[in-house]
């Protein structure tokens, strides 16, 4: 700020909220990307395993070509490995060393900081498709359906997966929250749909594995990119369901130190 006189003179105070949100979901992406462990859990992981799948007849994906069946799943994957899988680790340590109280005790507002948290994420999770689906095309993908049907079930699959991943690195120790999470990554990538098909685990069995967020929306991406459905209405209200309760609970429990 500039004086009459010609001189300076400053001017304390929080910057603008939308560019304090906007500078912090920026530092969050590149933190993400620098970070060879989470780019193997959200980039090479989900790669490796559609080349690996669609090129080898490892498992019976049923009729048509095995890419068709993966891709959709794949996606869904890459949303859990970065909404929740990553998000709960990186967050989990950020509390254990004190970086969350200490961003806590800035002028970022808690709520902005899970916003630019989130903004991360989304940034991160539109790079993985991108790349995904590039692949998934080249080797032979033909997707169908609805565009805004797939927009809202990543959108509703990224809150579920958010909430999950929040809850978990804002209640448990940093160390538990890495071993969970990875825990669990690796039970729903092998009984969430994404590359067995629900089918083979029986009738009781799909009918409750059905209920997880991680089938709810490998489904419904199947039903949209490969068989052309409309707008999945079953799986979209699972997904909901997940996010609402997953974001109320990390509300309503985390903890900042």
């Amino acid at each position: 700020m500039t004086t009459a006189s010609g001189t300076y003179a400053p001017k304390p105070g929080a910057a603008p909220l939308p560019r304090m949100i906007a500078a912090q979901a920026a530092l969050e992406t590149k933190m993400l990307l620098r970070n060879g462990e989470q780019l193997l859990l959200t980039v090479v992981i989900p790669t490796l395993l559609l080349v690996l799948f669609s090129s080898v007849d490892i498992v019976d994906t049923g009729k048509g070509k095995a890419v068709d069946f993966l891709a959709p799943g794949i996606l869904a994957l890459a949303v859990m490995s970065t909404a929740f899988t990553g998000q709960a680790i990186a967050t989990g340590f950020e509390r254990r060393y004190g970086v969350l109280k200490r961003l806590a005790a800035s002028p970022l507002p808690r709520w902005a900081l899970m916003t630019a948290k989130t903004a991360s994420v989304l940034v991160t999770e539109v790079l993985q498709v991108i790349l995904l689906t590039v692949i998934a095309l080249a080797l032979g993908w033909s997707p169908h359906g609805d565009p805004a049907a797939v927009l809202l079930l990543l959108v509703l699959g990224t809150a579920a997966f958010s909430g999950l991943g929040l809850l978990m690195a804002g209640t448990l120790k940093a160390e538990a929250t890495l071993a969970a999470a990875n825990l669990v990554f690796l039970l729903l990538l092998v009984g969430g749909g994404v590359i067995v098909p629900l089918d083979k685990f029986g009738s009781a069995g799909q009918h409750v594995l059905g209920l997880l967020p991680i089938s709810a929306l490998s489904d419904g991406l199947r039903d949209v990119l490969q068989h052309g459905a409309g707008m999945p209405w079953g799986d979209l209200g699972i997904l909901a369901v997940w996010a609402v309760m997953g974001l109320a609970a990390a509300g309503k429990f985390f903890r900042w130190e």
